[in-house]
């Protein structure tokens, strides 16, 4: 477990250090993943640190894909496999010069007429709906 005490890290009780880099796993094929990972490894890192896409992952309203390479649970295990301790990044919104920031184009048809990145009830309700399937997936690893 991951804990913050007195401005350090410990995780399962030892002091540990965030030394991490970023790879985004929808960006590059699975197999290539652990390749990838071991090349992050071989520079000192110990973390690998990754943005999610809402917008690959639920194209259409309520139907999720997780598939090639929107595997997070994949990503996650393999690395595992190579040492690396993994940062998931849900967003929403993220930066990663990425469409729409990664919100999903269905968020902003008119027939919601949801207001993104604000505060209102039925953004927060999808945003929640995203984050709780995100999370079960999750969950399932280790």
């Amino acid at each position: 477990m991951l804990t913050f005490k007195n401005k350090k890290f410990y995780l399962n009780g030892e002091e540990f250090k965030i030394q991490s880099g970023a790879f985004h796993y929808f960006r590059a094929l699975p197999e290539y993943w652990e390749d990838i990972m071991l090349k992050i490894k071989a520079c000192g890192l110990n973390t690998v640190e990754t943005y999610t896409c809402w917008n690959l992952h639920e194209k259409h309203k309520g139907k999720y894909d997780f598939s090639g390479m929107l595997d997070i649970e994949r990503f996650i295990k393999t690395a595992e496999k190579v040492g690396l301790k993994v940062i998931i990044r849900p967003g929403p919104f993220i930066c990663a010069e990425w469409e729409n920031g990664g919100l999903p184009s269905w968020l902003l048809k008119r027939e919601y007429n949801v207001r993104p990145r604000c505060a209102t009830e039925l953004y927060l309700t999808f945003l929640k709906e995203w984050l709780h399937v995100l999370f079960e997936k999750n969950q399932t690893v280790s």
